[in-house]
């Protein structure tokens, strides 16, 4: 039997600082904790009570040791995740300028060692026997880690349920200097698309991946590109839903006081993991993904702060997170 979830792609060191609203010059104190969004998503899932691994690679040094240690003690099997002698574990620091200002910085050179993926570190039979395998657009912005994502995608050929989490970073792509990031990734965007079967986004991602930013054109566009299943996420108007059948759901946000709203995406992808694994309609599915974000977006930490199901139903029934 398979694993519910396997995931490909980022995985890190998020330090945090433990002082909000305080420029990063400024910052004393940080908290330590899992990040990398093919990981956080992997742990989201697996909080929800569903089995899961992720596949990525870490350097050899303490901040991998650290990584395996979080993984386990998340419930994520770990077997798929190999270090990478020379290359330093990526380290990502953030500011928390509440409600809706999160700087990122990313440390990822000279390389990351979740960019070294290669086919050989594929067990292909794995991927293709999984209920769900997720996969990002950072996983496509360099090789080896390009190949083997469409390997893999192309190896599963769309059996069981297959996440593209369209993930746009701009900063991790090579390009000329001068030109558009998007126009180098769209090509490989498109080839990832014509192998899954749901994409996942917000309107930058979107627009990215097929070219259009109007939310309902958008999902007709990538389900025109191949998917069944198209979730475009819209910040503050919520989330527009819409698969092959003609099916559309359209939810609001879940009132929160944001703390912190990086890994918001990731609870919200775990959850849409859990919901489509459960066959819940599409509405139940977008409300539980959403009340799964609001709840991450109030507290500080990502990985750590995953919610239990009885956490998510609680939010769900109160309206709020509160």
């Amino acid at each position: 039997m398979g694993y519910d979830l396997i995931t490909m792609g980022r995985i890190g060191v998020d330090l945090y600082p433990l002082q909000t609203g305080v420029p990063l010059p400024q910052v004393t104190s940080f908290g330590k904790f899992l990040g990398g969004s093919a990981s956080n998503v992997a742990v989201a899932a697996a909080r929800l009570g569903r089995e899961t691994a992720v596949i990525t690679r870490t350097g050899d040094d303490p901040f991998g040791a650290y990584l395996h240690e979080a993984l386990r003690g998340f419930g994520v099997d770990d077997r798929w995740v190999t270090p990478v002698p020379g290359l330093p574990t990526p380290v990502t620091f953030c500011e928390i300028f509440p409600p809706d200002d999160f700087p990122l910085y990313f440390y990822r050179q000279p390389k990351a060692p979740d960019l070294e993926i290669g086919v050989d570190e594929l067990d292909l039979d794995a991927v293709r026997e999984a209920r769900i395998f997720w996969v990002t657009g950072t996983g496509l912005s360099e090789e080896p880690s390009r190949g083997a994502t469409l390997a893999a995608l192309a190896h599963r050929a769309k059996s069981g349920t297959t996440v593209f989490d369209l993930d746009w970073r701009p900063m991790f792509w090579k390009h000329p200097a001068g030109g558009d990031p998007a126009a180098v990734a769209r090509p490989f965007y498109e080839e990832a698309l014509r192998h899954t079967t749901v994409a996942v986004g917000n309107l930058d991602e979107v627009e990215v991946a097929t070219g259009v930013r109007e939310p309902r054109a958008a999902a007709q566009a990538l389900l025109d590109a191949g998917v069944e299943l198209a979730v475009v996420k819209q910040g503050p108007k919520g989330v527009l839903a819409v698969n092959r059948e003609g099916e559309t759901a359209e939810v609001p946000p879940l009132p929160v006081n944001v703390l912190n709203g990086l890994g918001a995406g990731d609870a919200f992808g775990g959850s849409l993991c859990h919901g489509l694994l459960a066959g819940w309609d599409l509405e139940k599915i977008m409300r539980h993904a959403n009340a799964a974000g609001a709840i991450v977006a109030s507290r500080l930490e990502c990985s750590s702060a995953m919610p239990t199901p009885a956490e998510v139903e609680a939010a769900i029934e109160a309206g709020a997170v509160r």
